[in-house]
This record gives structure tokens, sequence and C-alpha cells, in this order.
């Protein structure tokens, strides 16, 4: 069974002009569909990963050094987590995670600014993320199609940082693309659900 593109979960014109329509036809209908394509090429000869799940075919991937299909594999997943991560709903954190939030940043000022300027100062391509380290929260970044479900990190919220996220509508300014989905996009609602365990996981993401 091949991999299939997710759909989004809203209308691509949810958003209004801060994540525009036009962006969602190019990140999602071609960037993350050709992700899925080149995915599915790649293991299309491989009997031992026919009707895997995305997370076996990422963990295949690394363990065999088979850096193309590593690649492609992890940001189908990464792409497939940042859609959830997205709202047009404006949200703020609450209960529990914001308990956190305030015990891990000391607010959510102060965590909103180091995930700020984690995405900001990242250089060239990659992934902004806000983790579960232990009892506390972490923000990190990785290069390039690295993802966390290839280590022992467990994903809470990612903000893309590769170009094709927001070149459309901010062209090169990555801090107002930046700061236009930390103040007005992010589910924090999925955030909470990935915290307790009930969001996407390494099994549920396929």
């Amino acid at each position: 069974m091949s991999l299939i593109l997710p759909n989004l979960p809203y209308d691509k014109s949810a958003f209004g002009d801060f994540i525009s329509a036009e962006t969602f036809d190019y990140h999602h209908g071609k960037h993350h569909k050709a992700y899925v394509d080149k995915t599915n090429m790649l293991i299309a000869d491989d009997t031992a990963l026919s009707g895997a799940s995305l997370i076996d075919v990422i963990d295949a991937a690394k363990k065999q050094g088979h850096k193309a299909l590593f690649n492609n594999a992890a940001q189908i997943w990464n792409h497939s987590f940042y859609w959830k991560c997205l709202t047009p709903e404006q949200q703020a954190p609450t209960g529990k995670l914001k308990t956190m939030i305030d015990e891990s940043f000391g607010s959510h000022d102060g965590m909103m600014a180091k995930l700020k300027e984690q995405a900001v100062g990242h250089f060239a391509s990659g992934w902004a993320w806000l983790a579960l380290d232990g009892d506390m929260l972490k923000i990190t970044s990785l290069h390039d199609a690295d993802t966390p479900v290839a280590y022992d990190i467990k994903p809470l919220l990612t903000i893309d940082l590769w170009e094709h996220a927001y070149y459309i509508d901010y062209r090169n300014a990555r801090p107002n693309y930046v700061d236009a989905l930390l103040n007005k996009a992010i589910n924090w609602e999925f955030v909470a659900e990935n915290l307790d365990g009930n969001g996407a996981s390494r099994a549920d993401q396929n």
C-alpha cells in the first residue's frame, strides 16, 4: 500500500493573507506531494517496506543510511505534523500545557520569545520544535529534513523554516512569517493533545 498525501485539516483560504491559498497550493499541493511521490518511488521495489507505516520507513532509512529515503519520508512526517499545528482560530495555551510553559520558560511570552529566536536564528532550511524533554519543555531546531521521531524526542509543535513555507507571502522576511504563525495560527489544543499523548505520535503518522 502506497503512502498518501493527507488532506489539509482546514480550507486553504482559511488563514486569509497571512498564509495565502497560493502558499498552500505550492507548499501542500506540490512540495509535500513531491515528498510522498518520491518516497513511494523509493520503496516501490523494497518488499521489506511494502505496506510499512511511515514511521517504519523513516526508521529503516535511518538504520540503512539511505539518505534520500530518510529525507523524503521524514519530510512527509514533518509536514503532516506541521499542518496540524496550525489553525485559523486564534488560541492560547491552557491547563497543564500553560502550567508547564510557565515552569519551563517563566511565562507564555518567554516561551514565544525563545521559539521566535530559535526559528529566526536557525541557519538555512529546517524546523523549529517545541518538545517534551523529561518533565520540562524545551525548544530546539533540526536541519533540513531531520525529524524528532528519529530520536528519543517527543514533538509538541513545529514551525517549518524552509523558504517554500513562507516565500510567496513574506519573501525573505522569515521573522514576519514566524510572528504571524506564533501570534495568529498556533493550534494550542493540538499541542496540548501531544503533551497528553493523545495527539500525533510515532504510531499514527502513516
